[in-house]
C-alpha cells in the first residue's frame, strides 16, 4: 500500500517539474524601422527620432509581431526612390525622403482592429530633418510612449504599444508588465513561486497519505 502511495505521489510531483523548464514563446507587437539599402531592407540600428535620412534615401516602418529584430518583418511594397518622389521636385534647402509605411496583416493588427492598406509617402522637409519629423509631415496623427517609442502611425494601433504577447497571438499583456515579469524572472534561477507552493502541496499531501497508511496498519 505504502508503494502504491509513494507512486502515486511521484506521478503528481513530474507534471509539476515538467513546466520548471517551459516557457511561452512570447513576440513583441510593434512598429519596426527600416533603411533601404540598395536593394535591399536593413534594420535601422537607431530610432526614427534619431536618424537623419539624406536626400534621396528610402526608409520604411513595418507593423508585426516578432521576438527580435533577427525575424522582425520587412516593409513590403514599392521601395524605389524615383517612384515614391516622382512627383516631388527638389528644392533648395529642403531633402526628400522616400517613405514605405506597411500596417501589416490582420493576423498582427490588435483585437478588434483591421490594418490600413499600405503606402508611401515622398517626405520633403528641411536638410536636418530626422526621420520622425519627416514621418510626421506626412502621416499624423502620430503616438508615442513616454519612452519615445513609436506606437502608432496615422492613428493605427488606436490604443497600446509594443505588448509582449504570445507568438499565436492570445495572452497579451503591456510593456510595462512584460518588463515587471523579466525582472522578477531575472531575480533568481530557480523554479518560480508557483512551481514551488505547487509541489510543496504535493509533498504535504504525501506525507499525510503515508502517515494514514500507517495508522491503519
Amino acid at each position: 500500500m505504502i508503494r502504491r502511495v509513494t507512486v502515486l505521489f511521484l506521478a503528481a510531483l513530474l507534471p509539476l517539474l515538467a513546466g520548471a523548464g517551459q516557457a511561452q514563446a512570447a513576440g513583441y507587437r510593434y512598429w519596426s524601422f527600416w533603411e533601404r539599402d540598395g536593394s535591399a531592407w536593413t534594420y535601422a540600428t537607431v530610432g526614427p527620432s534619431l536618424a537623419r535620412p539624406a536626400d534621396g534615401d528610402v526608409q520604411g516602418f513595418r507593423f508585426s509581431v516578432s521576438e527580435d529584430s533577427g525575424d522582425a518583418a520587412k516593409p513590403r511594397g514599392t521601395a524605389d526612390f524615383d517612384a515614391v518622389c516622382a512627383k516631388t521636385p527638389a528644392k533648395d534647402g529642403t531633402k526628400r525622403v522616400a517613405l514605405v509605411i506597411d500596417f501589416g496583416t490582420p493576423a498582427d493588427a490588435p483585437s478588434g482592429e483591421q490594418p490600413p492598406a499600405g503606402r508611401t509617402a515622398c517626405a520633403q522637409v528641411a536638410e536636418d530633418a530626422t526621420t520622425a519629423e519627416a514621418l510626421a509631415s506626412v502621416a499624423k496623427p502620430l503616438r508615442y510612449d513616454s519612452n519615445a517609442l513609436l506606437c502608432a502611425i496615422t492613428g493605427y494601433p488606436a490604443k497600446g504599444c509594443g505588448e509582449r504577447i504570445a507568438v499565436d497571438g492570445k495572452d497579451s499583456v503591456s510593456s510595462t508588465e512584460a518588463e515587471e515579469s523579466s525582472a522578477r524572472d531575472e531575480g533568481g534561477s530557480g523554479p518560480s513561486v508557483g512551481l514551488i507552493a505547487g509541489a510543496a502541496a504535493v509533498l504535504l499531501l504525501g506525507a499525510a497519505a503515508v502517515w494514514q497508511v500507517r495508522r491503519r496498519a
